[in-house]
């Protein structure tokens, strides 16, 4: 191989580490910022699609090994490769092709469980993996005799960054540790700023649709949730899944109702979005159910939900309508006058951004006891709002210090 073609070899796999880099410290931001928000105002919410969504990559499984952040590895990686274009070697290209095999393989096998499993696939990541190609393209174009030498690494060579990249991993262990002992005294910030939002007035028309129901009336509940949601939204995934855990903890404490908001302009005028097509068709469906057969309305929430990616075939949706006889919801005028009036309500509340008329713009945005919150929290946080509202429900307590100096 020529030396020009050689050097613009090493130049793009320079870039391409390079490219790792960056992807790679932008995925570990957002992993903390989105588990470790430093105030309430500080959630995420649905503004890119259902499918284009970084934050149900940062809540799974994969996210992390014992508090380092997967996007960890992906920076040692990009790192390894710059510094292999930049000082070439015989040993160091057979490592880094090792390297490359491996996480090619890694790469391939994220994006199956974030496209499959997740039913997602986050933006940072896919700058990862589009680099993570291009390396190991050009470390195949800089030798295409040695495809077998990802079977002959150095050793010493692998050892040496396996120890490097052992301390590195422990020093994100040591942090995360400290993250996640920091969110007692985060968790009463949150519940302080969370007492603090301007009071907030319920919808003028309450939706028919009750997720979880304490009590006959919604106010009478200690802890009063209206969810503005999209059933095609990941973030009001997150939400639901969050209530299905909690509301077993807080039993009988807890009223919980769907405004249907589907971010689909066949049916919502009140924000200029179209990112989620057959939302509205989800939204007659469920309002349907909610309905005619209230008692049912928390199952067809749940396996709407939990089918996710499926939810946005019509087939599957006919299905669903079918399976509780709700086939006429998709046709029928009174079901689509009650959705557009729910809808409209998002027109009562103020502008909460520049680009958008009213309040209501996001999914989800979540009126909690006459508070507005725009988007999600970690469930540490929510769960410590939850238990001051209980409290304040059954002790009476004030929210405000006391305290007397003794002047004597």
């Amino acid at each position: 191989m020529a030396a020009k073609q050689k050097l613009i070899i090493r130049l793009g796999l320079f870039l391409a580490g390079l490219g790792m880099i960056v992807f790679s410290l932008l995925t570990i931001r957002h992993f903390f910022l989105a588990n470790f928000p430093e105030t309430i105002f500080r959630g995420s919410f649905c503004d890119i699609s259902a499918f284009l969504n970084c934050d149900s990559s940062a809540f799974s499984p994969l996210a992390h090994f014992r508090g380092v952040p997967l996007g960890y590895f992906g920076l040692v990686l990009g790192i390894i490769f710059s510094l292999g274009a930049l000082f070439p070697s015989p040993r160091f290209e057979r490592t880094n092709f090792f390297l490359g095999f491996w996480n090619l393989l890694g790469v391939i096998g994220l994006f199956i469980y974030s496209v499959f499993y997740l039913k997602s696939l986050c933006l940072l990541c896919s700058g990862y993996y589009f680099f993570s190609i291009l390396a190991f393209v050009l470390l195949l174009l800089a030798a295409p005799e040695r495809i077998i030498s990802f079977l002959r690494p150095s050793l010493a060579l692998l050892l040496t960054l396996a120890i490097l990249t052992a301390s590195g991993a422990y020093g994100f262990h040591l942090f995360y540790k400290a993250k996640e002992e920091a969110q007692t005294g985060r968790a009463m910030k949150v519940v302080k700023e969370f007492y603090e939002l301007p009071h907030t007035p319920y919808p003028s028309f309450l939706s028919p649709a009750w997720v979880i129901r304490s009590t006959n009336r919604f106010e009478e509940a200690p802890i009063q949730i209206i969810v503005y949601g999209d059933f095609l939204c990941p973030d009001c995934q997150f939400f639901a899944r969050q209530l299905e855990k909690m509301k077993d903890e807080f039993a009988g404490k807890i009223n919980a109702i769907f405004q249907f908001f589907p971010l689909e302009n066949r049916c919502n005028q009140v924000v200029n979005k179209n990112l989620h097509p057959g939302a509205c068709d989800l939204s007659y469906i469920a309002a349907y159910v909610a309905l005619y057969q209230p008692e049912k309305f928390p199952e067809i929430h749940h396996e709407i939900f939990a089918n996710l990616r499926a939810a946005r075939s019509p087939d599957w949706r006919l299905d669903l309508a079918r399976k509780y006889g709700a086939e006429e919801a998709l046709t029928d005028p009174q079901i689509q006058s009650l959705v557009h009036q729910i809808i409209e309500t998002g027109k009562e509340y103020e502008r909460t951004s520049d680009r958008y008329p009213y309040g209501i713009r996001s999914t989800p945005t979540i009126i909690l006891n006459n508070r507005m919150i725009i988007g999600t929290l970690p469930d540490y946080q929510l769960r410590a709002i939850f238990k001051a509202l209980v409290e304040e429900k059954e002790t009476g307590a004030s929210r405000f210090l006391e305290n007397w100096v003794p002047l004597r």
